[in-house]
């Protein structure tokens, strides 16, 4: 990891944490599928540009395309609008808390579902351990009584955010067929694929709302949201999420889900005065211990400090 590589990574996680109070904010005023598809639209719109800029051909094979829309509805469609739905309901910190379970949901399905990694001690011990902190997040709303009121985070609000994160890891699973294809026409091409997956779904949405949802009855404020979760949150997130796993690798480019949340609960503290409770600050100090021992990167270095380089073993 180059200083560049750290500074990418530190830009990543400042623009996928402000994903979620961008969307808090604008859900005010525009219901969460229209914004998920406003999302997505744009930041196709975008890199289709940059693609005849760099004169790169959008694939018109049909098997392509297919794999396009496939991996647009687990990758942007799904999960964007289950977070955008939840965030209805709780708050934006809590939204990137959840969805930081992602790389757990990962694990499971790519070694247990898919057998396309082995499931070793280490991350057998991050996936208990996260889930731990899951655990913690959920217990307010379901607990009876006061803790759930003082909580005020329901629990069907956060299984949606939990949702998102399994379609994540069914993302990644499906992303190996992808292999070989540049990454800038593989993402346009699943953002052109879930743009057109939530257009009928954001078409109803905007036809059931009370009176009927106009794009004139939304305010700048909002706009400018939608306008920097398509841009900045999506579009440019995507290439610098890209570069950097082909100059640091997965490995380094996975870090990024350690920061997220912790950027995400310091713009929402800012812009919208958000504040976690005791037991989700506990939830999220656990789920990020958990993601910590499913990297292995922690447990190398432990062991590596015990057992330097040329030193005797007993």
């Amino acid at each position: 990891m180059t200083w560049k590589n750290w500074l990418l990574l530190i830009v990543l996680a400042l623009v996928w944490g402000a994903t979620f109070p961008f969307g808090k904010i604008a859900l005010v005023e525009i219901p969460p599928f229209v914004l998920a598809f406003l999302r997505v639209l744009l930041a196709a719109l975008v890199l289709h540009a940059l693609l005849a800029m760099r004169g790169l051909v959008f694939p018109r094979d049909p098997s392509m395309l297919g794999a396009f829309l496939v991996m647009g509805l687990l990758n942007n469609a799904v999960p964007f609008s289950l977070i955008l739905w939840g965030q209805t309901g709780i708050s934006a910190s809590l939204a990137s808390i959840l969805n930081a379970t992602t790389p757990i949901f990962t694990v499971l399905v790519a070694s247990v579902l898919f057998r396309q990694e082995s499931l070793r001690a280490y991350r057998v011990a991050g996936i208990a351990v996260g889930f731990a902190g899951v655990a913690l997040l959920l217990l307010p709303g379901l607990e009876a009584g006061a803790l759930a009121r003082l909580s005020g985070e329901p629990v069907w609000a956060q299984a949606l955010c939990l949702g998102a994160a399994l379609s994540y890891a069914f993302a990644a699973a499906f992303a190996r067929r992808f292999r070989g294809i540049p990454v800038m026409v593989a993402a346009t091409g699943q953002l052109t694929g879930s743009s057109l997956l939530l257009l009928p779904l954001a078409l109803w949405q905007a036809l059931s709302v009370p009176g009927g949802w106009t794009p004139a009855a939304v305010g700048p404020a909002a706009w400018a949201c939608v306008v920097a979760l398509g841009t900045a949150c999506t579009a440019l997130a995507y290439l610098i999420y890209f570069r950097l796993l082909t100059e640091a690798g997965a490995t380094n480019a996975s870090l990024v889900t350690l920061l997220i949340p912790v950027s995400a609960v310091l713009i929402s503290a800012s812009l919208l005065g958000e504040a976690l409770s005791v037991l989700q600050m506990a939830g999220m100090a656990v789920l990020l211990l958990g993601l910590l021992l499913l990297d292995g990167r922690v447990l190398a270095l432990l062991r590596r400090s015990r057992h330097p380089a040329g030193g005797r073993r007993l």
